[in-house]
């Protein structure tokens, strides 16, 4: 255990502050813990083994293995304020925290508010009646003023002159309000707005991909489209809980982006606590979906989710390997939606849609250049591409475009078109259109004016919406 205390002060009721939850609104061992196994993953098992050691040791290891980079973090501004006042007024002001030492130096360093530091080593796990009884030592009993944002943190509050409480639970809260003099510092609650951002909701799009072998396969009955809308849940939900997890996993890295620092859980508006028990919640929903569905779909589902967390973890780390996964998960809801319904998917839909989403992983990967070098921001530690490779990944794109196209082109040549199609020539009008959307792609990332996301940017853009009712028009033409 850790303690850095200055007595000499004459000042009564120095005001000692909790990091995680309080101070910031994230939990720096779950952020660290998601750290080190994202970017090293052959590490989990020695951090569960530490952990069968104690808390302390878990958070020990860690510590020693993970970077947090204090500038970045999501403080509370109301409790800046508050050691603000604290300071202003001549009192001391502490840092204690059941964090690692290592991180509270981090944090104390970067804010240069507090007098000193009570933190967990390797052998103490500063947290609950531990930190209550090395407060009690250090000041007295009733001997300061404690702020503070979890349940366990009312045996503490039972010593403190003053009590301080962000973000308490209902039930905690009621406890507390028994004790004398009790302040409540309100805090943001989790709105549908917030939640809908941190599962990417307007991501749901990309899973309309389900329906499309019934739709080529011109399946058009209530079964059928009862069972991929089915499968488009089950995607939805899926993703969600994957979105979660690379969220978690990108923290750090997402905090030193210019738009991804606003994300939910970068920001700190949405609790890493919160994202934990969502996983969980939506990976059932997800089961429950493919209770209802034949046994191929489960199959496609478990390979689905077997290759993002692939990627979360490993694969979006190394160089066109992430652009390959990338494609391939757009591929899997093609196969997820003709495993929900029974549908063949043909190989020339499957050569297609590996160039076209190859394309557009690769154009996202050349739009996430452009804002590093237009912000002059480091190289990102979780990719492997260098500023310098634009001009390759704008090549590769381009290529991966124009085969897109040629793949579609022979498809609409074949013999099984000639026989779903009463008029089959007309789809010729559909090359020229898909060939101007990927060029188009590529120039507006290029001129810096693409979304994060290729795909969501198709869905928004008027010109692209233009061209695709157009597509569907020539589609009821040709049959």
């Amino acid at each position: 255990m850790n303690v850095a205390v200055s007595l000499g002060q004459t000042h009564s009721h120095p005001l000692v502050v909790d990091l995680d939850g309080t101070l910031i609104a994230s939990d720096l061992l779950i952020e660290s813990f998601f750290n080190c196994v994202g970017r090293n993953p052959a590490a989990l098992p020695s951090l569960l083994f530490s952990l069968f050691r104690g808390r302390s040791h878990l958070k020990q290891a860690v510590a020693t293995h993970a970077e947090i980079d204090a500038t970045t973090l999501p403080y509370h501004q109301a409790i800046l304020q508050l050691i603000d006042d604290a300071r202003m007024e001549g009192r001391p002001v502490y840092l204690a925290t059941a964090s690692n030492e290592r991180f509270a130096h981090a944090v104390a360093d970067h804010l240069g508010s507090f007098d000193g530091l009570f933190a967990s080593d390797k052998r103490h796990n500063l947290a609950g009646a531990n930190k209550a009884r090395v407060l009690v030592d250090a000041f007295g009993d009733k001997g300061f003023d404690y702020v503070g944002n979890h349940r366990h943190d009312l045996a503490i509050w039972r010593h403190a002159h003053r009590c301080h409480a962000i973000g308490l639970d209902a039930r905690s809260l009621r406890k507390l309000n028994k004790f004398e003099n009790v302040d409540i510092i309100e805090k943001p609650n989790h709105t549908v707005k917030i939640w809908a951002r941190a599962l990417r909701v307007h991501q749901y799009a990309k899973n309309v991909l389900v329906f499309l072998p019934a739709l080529a396969a011109h399946a058009f009955h209530i079964g059928t489209l009862a069972a991929s809308c089915v499968a488009f849940l089950a995607f939805c939900v899926t993703a969600s809980a994957i979105y979660l997890l690379n969220d978690m996993v990108d923290l750090g890295d997402d905090r030193l982006h210019p738009s991804k620092r606003r994300r939910p859980l970068a920001s700190g508006a949405l609790s890493v606590h919160s994202a934990l028990l969502a996983i969980p919640i939506l990976g059932l929903g997800a089961i429950a979906a493919c209770l209802v569905l034949p046994w191929m779909f489960s199959v496609t589902l478990a390979g689905y989710v077997a290759l993002t967390t692939c990627y979360s973890f490993w694969l979006k780390r190394k160089m066109l390997g992430d652009v390959v996964g990338l494609a391939l998960l757009y591929t899997a809801r093609l196969i997820g939606g003709a495993a929900a319904t029974g549908i063949f998917l043909s190989e020339w839909i499957l050569a297609f849609s590996l160039f076209v989403f190859t394309s557009l992983a690769l154009i996202k990967r050349y739009t996430e250049l452009l804002v590093r070098l237009d912000g002059n921001l480091p190289e990102s530690s979780s990719r492997a591409y260098r500023k310098d490779d634009l001009m390759i990944l704008a090549a590769l794109a381009a290529a991966c475009g124009t085969n897109a196209v040629t793949v579609f082109t022979l498809y609409i040549t074949s013999d099984s078109v000639r026989q779903m199609y009463t008029h089959p020539y007309v789809l010729w009008i559909l090359s020229p259109i898909l060939l101007f959307i990927l060029a188009r792609a590529l120039l507006v990332a290029h001129r810096r004016q693409m979304h994060d996301d290729p795909v969501i940017w198709a869905l928004r853009d008027r010109t692209c919406r233009y061209a695709v009712a157009i597509s569907f028009l020539v589609v009821l033409i040709s049959i």
